[in-house]
């Protein structure tokens, strides 16, 4: 049996197996039914390891041993072993997730705070700024500094931007607006963003603007700003910048202030 590289690499990015593990695996779909000894010599894996690779294919679902001697293994559907993979990633990610949540409250919690804060005591505010790679990040960092803030928020974003944040950050604009935060947000209002735009109607205020730019200053203070254009630049390369400067940020929110002006009501 000759399965190409490519498709092992595949599958293991897919399914969260070793090289073995993808090896047997695949050996014992094209045989249905095999032993331990004849998946080893087709999958080109010692077989002092086909058996522990085969015990953990099982426990994760994708091999039932069969009854009697020798000992021989079944394979499992594909699409059975799809459905029984994405069950155990749930059960383990809930899992995970409720580890971290029971730190809440916790000394090991406490103990962290204790220490960060004293760190950041050390740092002069200038130096507290950052690189931020690939939108994912990006937007994780964005959604901390926009939580934090305690009067303002100024978001400038593209038409495609605007929707993101609108989907991401939502629920965030919400819970600060409660708290007295204002606000406002510059963008390219397309059609398509005008429903989206209306509902944010007493979370934020939404303006269309013919300029695109992309940056938000929060309490001016603090400024998160990207250096891409987003239509041109992959989401995994793009790229932003954190600076923790009430200088440059009030600057940037009184130019914005003066666009702000001009810029027309989404109704």
């Amino acid at each position: 049996m000759i399965v190409k590289e490519e498709f092992l690499s595949k599958l293991r990015r897919y399914f969260s197996l070793n090289l073995y593990e993808v090896k047997i695996w695949t050996a014992l779909l094209s045989r249905g039914v095999s032993t331990a000894g004849e998946l080893s010599d087709i999958a080109n894996v010692p077989r002092s390891r086909s058996y522990d690779v085969l015990e953990s294919l099982e426990k994760k679902g994708f091999a039932v041993t069969k009854l009697g001697k020798p000992i021989k293994y079944i394979a499992v559907a594909p699409e059975e072993v799809v459905e029984r993979v994405k069950k155990n990633m749930r059960l383990h990610a809930d899992e995970k997730v409720k580890r971290l949540d029971n730190l809440k409250g916790t000394d090991v919690l406490g103990e962290l705070n204790t220490l960060h804060t004293q760190g950041i005591e050390l740092v002069e505010p200038s130096d507290l700024s950052g690189s931020l790679k690939g939108r994912h990040n990006l937007y994780n960092h964005l959604e901390l500094t926009v939580r934090n803030a305690e009067k303002s928020v100024t978001i400038m974003t593209t038409s495609e931007g605007f929707l993101r944040k609108m989907e991401g950050l939502k629920p965030v604009f919400e819970k600060i607006k409660k708290r007295g935060v204002s606000v406002r947000i510059a963008a390219p209002v397309s059609k398509e963003a005008t429903k989206v735009a209306k509902s944010m109607s007493g979370v934020a205020e939404v303006r269309h603007t013919n300029h695109n730019g992309r940056f938000c200053v929060v309490d001016g203070k603090e400024v998160v700003f990207m250096v891409m254009d987003d239509k041109e630049v992959h989401p995994t390369y793009d790229v932003g910048i954190w600076v923790n400067t009430p200088f440059f940020a009030s600057a940037l929110e009184n130019l914005f202030d003066l666009s702000w002006k001009g810029m027309k009501p989404v109704k």
